[in-house]
């Protein structure tokens, strides 16, 4: 008895272990001061692993791997998490901080009453290019420069790892329907994708900063945000939006089914929705938040960015990311496989 008294003792005076988070988000999306403020003010310790696209992340939890608390999955993505149950509850409504996000980000078709999700960091897809490469002109704003480059950027071109993204640039080209689930037209999008591969340096959503920043390539299918890191270390750098149509985004936290901690999730969440929270992030990442009062926390460069806070001339080619059948989606995960081989 005595000595059981003294290992319980023992075990008494050990320092409590620390609460653990586990983050899965895509490489380079969040400011590590902002995760180790988290953990100061709550003594909950967030351990990040990263992945570079949306098909990555949904295998992984398909498979049964992770054992992820919050995930960051865009828009179409978290509608397929929904719809095939990989997500838990989180009643968004319930957090302290829901009435900080922005009326026009409360809902979303895919996720009425924001039952699973909280909004992160929201963008465009369009295209970054060297002037520099090209004697200082100005390239059209369409997606011809990407799939049919001029001469001094062939070979020097970079394409985002996201079947859905080169997809939708295709099809916005080819003034084709992004949802459809016909034969020909994937063909369609399969040949000018295929024609376009003989310039394409890489296909790749990581590292697309440093990659342009450090001119290894010249063109770059490129997320807003990053471009607007990478131009912040290299001047000549230039952003078009392609007047075919573009992708406008929205990321979010979310909990996966089986998440070990989903009390510690909703407070992570909870505190990413205040003002200082979010503009921390927009600060690190580039883009824009869905919280209404981070403007004033917001870097000037940031909120003077025409490649971020997008002119209302851009508005009207702006295409919410589709959110399509399964038919649709085997048909783009087809044509994709082939072109990658």
């Amino acid at each position: 008895m005595r000595l059981l008294l003294i290992l319980l003792g023992l075990l008494a005076a050990l320092p409590a272990r620390a609460q653990e988070l586990r983050l899965f988000n895509w490489s380079n999306y969040i400011p590590p001061a902002l995760l180790e403020r988290f953990t100061k003010e709550t003594g909950i310790k967030v351990v990040l692993d990263t992945y570079d696209s949306n098909d990555s992340m949904l295998s992984k939890l398909q498979a049964g791997g992770g054992a992820y608390d919050v995930v960051v999955p865009t828009g179409p993505t978290l509608a397929i998490m929904i719809k095939d149950g990989l997500l838990q509850p989180v009643d968004a409504p319930s957090l302290a901080n829901f009435k900080n996000i922005r009326e026009s980000f409360r809902e979303q078709p895919y996720d009425p009453g924001r039952r699973f999700s909280v909004p992160y960091m929201y963008g465009v897809t369009g295209i970054a290019y060297d002037a520099d490469k090209v004697d200082g002109a100005a390239l059209p704003p369409s997606w011809s420069t990407l799939f049919d480059p001029p001469p001094t950027l062939r070979g020097k071109v970079a394409n985002l790892n996201e079947v859905g993204e080169n997809w939708a640039a295709a099809a916005y080209y080819l003034k084709i329907d992004p949802c459809t689930e016909k034969g020909p037209d994937a063909q369609a999008i399969y040949d000018l994708l295929a024609k376009q591969k003989e310039y394409v340096l890489v296909y790749s959503s990581s590292a697309t900063i440093d990659r342009m920043a450090s001119g290894e390539a010249s063109m770059h299918m490129m997320w807003n945000g990053a471009f607007h890191r990478a131009q912040a270390r290299k001047a000549s750098l230039r952003y078009l939006i392609p007047q075919e149509g573009a992708n406008i985004w929205t990321d979010h936290l979310a909990i996966p089914k089986g998440a070990p901690n989903p009390a510690l999730a909703k407070r992570f969440m909870d505190f990413m929705l205040t003002p200082e929270s979010a503009a921390e992030a927009s600060n690190f990442t580039g883009y824009n938040n869905g919280i209404a009062g981070s403007d004033a926390f917001l870097r000037a460069d940031l909120k003077a960015d025409p490649a971020v806070n997008l002119p209302d001339a851009v508005q009207p080619i702006l295409r919410p990311s589709p959110i399509c059948s399964a038919a649709s989606r085997d048909l783009q995960d087809r044509v994709w496989t082939r072109l990658r081989r």
